[in-house]
């Protein structure tokens, strides 16, 4: 998975703004004191872009944003050298809000409707994308669907791209995923939930949650993650099966790390690195992205430190 052409372009169809409020003792029903609020800007690929940025490969942000809230996307794509081929559309990019209770540490999500996407809209992307591919080698297509984006775009985006010669990453859920799975993209990866919905069966041990990714491998899929939360990652390749297991760290917020999980192993793979030192790396640099809050990657010297004490389980061909 080396492309010729050196770009990425992340494309996210339904951008975020992530708003958190830190509610200590929050109860549903009653006058609730926020104490400290935050807002970054993201969706999947937004956040794959910034943890991408910055690196040895130009990175290319595409989809949508909505215009009464573009602010926030057009600082952090000028703070990291992001180049913007975004659509802009009017309204407002969608916002999720995460009330975060450190007391008892239950969090309460509160996500609010996104843009609809004109067909006009969605047809000037796809050209924009092909005009891409012209110096970019890697595409990442991430997250939900909008309204007015028929659930079968990553599919019908990854057997285009492919005729254009380039490496597809596909991260989604749902019918999206099962759809997108089915025109083989290069890389997926999938959480525990996501991979049981697509495979139509319960994973409830390690096993179960390796026999169904290799058998996503096995229908043409070149690498295969599967991120487990907490509990790590699953890797699947031609090379072999890997589970890693992440060391205990500080945790500011959840939000993205499995957005910083497909950017770390994404880099490492586009480096030519083998299975084992991708799934090393990308567990690694999600571990490290925990620590803070928003689309912010970990330091080089971090990521170094949280190497040396991933642990790695080779799995059988069971």
């Amino acid at each position: 998975m080396r492309p010729v052409k050196p770009g990425v372009v992340t494309v996210t169809l339904n951008a975020a703004i992530d708003q958190t409020l830190e509610c200590p003792g929050f109860t549903a029903g009653a006058v609730n004191r926020v104490v400290a609020e935050t807002r970054t800007p993201g969706g999947k690929g937004i956040n794959v872009a910034a943890f991408l940025a910055g690196g040895p490969r130009p990175v290319t942000a595409a989809g949508f944003l909505g215009t009464d809230n573009v602010s926030l996307f057009e600082a952090l794509f000028h703070e990291r050298g992001i180049q913007d081929r975004c659509i802009r559309l009017p309204g407002s990019s969608r916002v999720n809000i995460k009330v975060v209770d450190r007391t008892s540490g239950a969090v309460t999500d509160l996500n609010l409707p996104g843009l609809r996407v004109p067909e006009e809209a969605l047809d000037a992307l796809i050209t924009t994308l092909d005009v891409l591919t012209e110096d970019h080698g890697c595409f990442v297509l991430s997250g939900s669907v909008p309204a007015g984006v028929p659930s079968n775009i990553y599919a019908t985006l990854t057997q285009r791209l492919h005729a254009k010669g380039v490496v597809v990453a596909l991260d989604a859920s749902g019918e999206p995923l099962r759809h997108g799975v089915a025109a083989r993209p290069d890389f997926v990866k999938p959480n525990v939930h996501e991979l049981g919905e697509l495979v139509e069966r319960p994973l409830k041990t390690p096993g179960d949650v390796a026999r169904a990714a290799r058998e996503l491998h096995a229908g043409g899929i070149g690498l295969v993650v599967v991120s487990l939360g907490a509990e790590g990652a699953l890797f699947v390749s031609h090379e072999g099966a890997w589970r890693t297991l992440p060391p205990p760290v500080e945790v500011a917020s959840t939000v993205g790390a499995g957005d910083a999980l497909v950017a770390g192993v994404l880099a490492a793979r586009l480096d030519g690195h083998d299975l084992e030192t991708c799934a090393r790396r990308g567990t690694a640099f999600a571990a490290g992205k925990l620590a803070r809050v928003g689309p912010v990657p970990p330091t080089p010297e971090r990521v170094a430190e949280l190497v040396c004490a991933v642990r790695m389980h080779p799995l059988g061909t069971g």
